[in-house]
């Protein structure tokens, strides 16, 4: 009877794993549609005539503003975050540094000179 009851008990658990790896328990958003067009950010239309200094750098996994810009100049940041930050937005349109995505290319402050 033990071995029947530790059988059972073992399909039961093998069956709430599968059923939680395929169907899932927690309740999700429906999935959102991602487009399909990739947008470059080019300089004409987003520098505005700025005069802050900038290098173009794509973005690949990982990869976070501030890191781009510290591998760029070889050292720590020379300004602030938010300084950085608002460079940034002013550099892409307006474009949020949380909001880049991986493989386009985004203008960067360039602080190195």
């Amino acid at each position: 009877m033990k071995k029947l009851i530790g059988f059972l008990l073992s399909i039961l658990v093998i069956y709430v794993i599968y059923y939680d790896l395929t169907v899932g328990t927690l309740p999700t958003s429906p999935a959102q549609k991602v487009d399909a067009k990739v947008e470059q950010v080019t300089p004409s239309s987003s520098l505005n005539s700025t005069t802050i200094p900038s290098f173009d750098a794509k973005v690949e996994p990982g990869d976070t503003v501030m890191s781009i810009v510290e591998h760029r100049i070889n050292k720590s940041l020379p300004v602030s975050i938010t300084e950085l930050i608002e460079d940034f937005q002013t550099l892409n349109g307006g474009k949020s540094p949380e909001k880049i995505q991986i493989g386009l290319t985004y203008h960067f402050p360039d602080y190195s000179k």
